[in-house]
């Protein structure tokens, strides 16, 4: 049993639109609400904060919904048109509210921004749990760890369009010293990245026809389902997967604690603890990025091998060692060195260990029906911590010091581990070899 890599790269378009909005939108709404409508930068954080508190409830409502739909088309299909449709649209309202404003300032306008944004916050939550769902549809369960692998791999890909884009269109060069920058064409061509992926993935992937597919190959293998009959035609999971769920997601909220701890905070610690500037805190960060691009493949091949769980509690090790060597760097330190890269190059690397696996370990303890509701399980874990670790950090670092972020970061991961030794369901289970291939194996 291979994964089809073609497919699952048409699946993973549509988080490749996703990311390519997020990354337009973490970059450029902020310097809209600041520069454009003035406002303080509390009020804009907390206008940006929004996404991840709607996240909360929309995300596993939304995929518990389209669990429940049948159409046509498919089950999350209809999410995924319809969500990018709309947010397509909207998207494209802002900047020209925007312009408008500069031009002619009022209430009205930047009232009619803000729920704008709002309806666009809302669009793109009813079809991310979806999209994320539409991989584990499709794929066996042994093969989901690599599967995930190449969704993160397109939502790198998504990101990094968008930042080719916007730096060939809007060099320091051209808006440095002027009064406004008009968005319009960087959002219209996100727009049409969105657009064009969905086409694709539409055109592409027929999610009944592979669901069924699945379903089949599922049924000829009864013993990669946790669930259980009750007795009245419906299953249910057992308590014991039931408990480990509960662990899962505990650690999936206590890992994100820690990592975007580090990520929301890194560039002011360095400049209150190193005196260093924008530029060398993005480059840490940046590395930590193309460290877990270059190895979400690789991980993915490593879990099908030793399991999924002992590829996240190895990156949980490797994550926490990494903050702890962080910490004495910084504080020993006055300049941001090699040696810095070096470990933020292995935080990718640990992050990409247990982002790959997390998810599919989180929709391996559902039957297929229930996935978009898992799907959500697991964002609710995650969005959840990275609603409330902003302002833990923050509130730690303005009353203790700023010198408590990575011990913060490093102990917060430290705690997935433990929590990760109850998790006992979810992991994939290495097929066994047979003929020629076995006797291959025994050689290595």
């Amino acid at each position: 049993m291979k994964l089809n890599n073609k497919r699952t790269i048409f699946v993973g378009l549509a988080f490749l639109s996703i990311c390519s909005f997020w990354q337009m939108y973490d970059n450029v709404i902020p310097l809209i609400l600041t520069k454009t409508f003035q406002l303080s930068e509390t009020l804009s954080g907390a206008i940006m904060a929004a996404d991840n508190v709607l996240a909360l409830f929309l995300l596993p409502f939304f995929g518990s919904l389209s669990d429940r739909t049948n159409t046509r088309i498919g089950k999350r299909m209809p999410f995924i048109l319809l969500g990018t449709a709309g947010a397509v649209v909207l998207l494209n309202l802002l900047p020209l509210i925007d312009n408008s404003y500069h031009a002619s300032p009022s209430t009205g306008k930047m009232f009619a921004f803000i729920v704008i944004l709002a309806l666009l916050l809302i669009a793109m939550g009813t079809y991310r749990s979806p999209a994320v769902a539409l991989m584990p549809d499709v794929t066996p369960k042994p093969l989901r760890s690599k599967g995930n692998a190449i969704i993160n791999l397109m939502g790198a890909v998504g990101g990094i369009i968008y930042l080719a884009v916007a730096a060939v269109m809007y060099p320091s060069s051209k808006v440095q010293g002027l009064d406004h920058v008009n968005y319009q064409p960087l959002f219209i061509i996100v727009g049409l990245i969105m657009v064009a992926s969905v086409f694709i993935l539409f055109r592409k992937v027929d999610e009944p026809k592979l669901v069924a597919e699945n379903h089949a190959l599922e049924a000829e293998h009864p013993e990669w389902n946790l669930a259980q009959d009750d007795g009245s035609g419906s299953e249910i999971l057992p308590a014991e997967v039931k408990r480990s769920l509960g662990f899962l997601l505990a650690s999936i909220a206590l890992w994100f604690i820690g990592y975007n701890g580090i990520t929301t905070w890194f560039t002011t610690y360095v400049d209150k603890v190193m005196g260093q500037g924008l530029g060398e805190a993005s480059t840490c960060l940046l590395i930590a990025t193309a460290g877990a691009i270059v190895s979400y493949i690789p991980i993915g091949s490593l879990a099908s091998k030793i399991g999924r769980k002992k590829t996240i509690m190895m990156g949980i090790i490797i994550l926490a060692a990494c903050f702890l060597s962080g910490f004495f760097l910084t504080t020993t330190y006055s300049e941001i060195n090699a040696v810095m890269f070096i470990v933020f190059a292995i935080v990718g690397f640990a992050w990409a260990a247990i982002n790959v696996n997390s998810l599919p370990m989180v929709v391996e303890m559902c039957k297929g029906s229930d996935i978009g509701k898992f799907t959500g399980y697991y964002y609710t874990a995650s969005m959840a911590a990275q609603v409330v670790t902003p302002i833990v950090a923050g509130f730690l670092m303005k009353n203790i010091s700023y010198k408590v972020l990575f011990p913060y970061a490093a102990l917060f991961v430290a705690l997935s581990f433990v929590t990760m030794t109850f998790v006992k369901h979810g992991d994939a289970i290495p097929e066994a070899k047979k003929g020629i291939a076995a006797f291959e194996e025994m050689d290595d």
